[in-house]
């Protein structure tokens, strides 16, 4: 029997954009979520770690959580790419991914496989449920994993610790990103972590009744 998964998480500039390496306790296999600027850093840490990466999950487009795939795809050209259908078409396309805007001009190999809200996802011997939640983004997915305790959550740029995903973007909206926030994390355990696209990780329970735009107090 496997153990708990270890999740890493790997800061990377300019944005301060988390990164996270994903593997099963006694694994050497792992998945990377969102991989960001600084591709070296993410393929060194792996490798220091002796693991071989299965698949790139993204939870959504924007530059700052795909900047690193061309980096990766070049370090292992068979790793494929997985992303939520609604946010596909920014992989290749700079104004869409907002690194032109940016004035980087920066795009990602395409996506090869596209996820599906309730989807059951296997990947390196780890199992997620994919859950859609907009409003950062209009196809924007987290990755709920149930098989530990407590259970987690890879949640790119919808809740922050004591925040939300920007909703200022193209295809914002806070309504919906509110309202997919209640119905699709608030609804699992409190000890439910939560880890974000940017910053430290928190739980269901503390945002559910702090968080001052979608908590018991907003």
């Amino acid at each position: 029997m496997s153990g708990p998964p270890r999740v890493e998480i790997l800061v990377t500039q300019p944005f301060q954009q988390n990164t996270l390496l994903v593997a099963l306790a006694d694994s050497d296999r792992c998945i990377v979520l969102d991989p960001g600027f600084g591709p070296q850093k993410i393929i060194a840490a792996i490798e220091k770690r002796g693991w071989t990466p299965e698949a790139i999950l993204l939870t959504h487009g924007h530059i700052d959580h795909i900047a690193g795939n061309e980096g990766l795809r070049q370090r292992w050209p068979e790793i494929p790419i997985l992303i939520g259908t609604g946010d596909a078409p920014m992989l290749t396309d700079a104004k869409l991914n907002l690194s032109a805007p940016y004035g980087m001009e920066l795009v990602s190999p395409p996506a090869d496989r596209l996820l599906s809200e309730g989807e059951k996802l296997t990947v390196a011997g780890l199992e997620f449920e994919v859950r859609l939640i907009p409003g950062h983004s209009p196809g924007h997915i987290v990755y709920v994993y149930h098989a530990a305790e407590p259970k987690f959550v890879l949640g790119g740029d919808v809740l922050f610790q004591g925040s939300i995903g920007r909703t200022d973007f193209p295809g914002g909206s806070q309504q919906l990103l509110v309202d997919g926030i209640r119905k699709k994390l608030f609804t699992l355990p409190n000890d439910t972590v939560v880890f974000p696209g940017h910053g430290d990780p928190t739980t269901v329970g503390e945002e559910r009744e702090t968080n001052p735009f979608c908590g018991s107090r907003a």
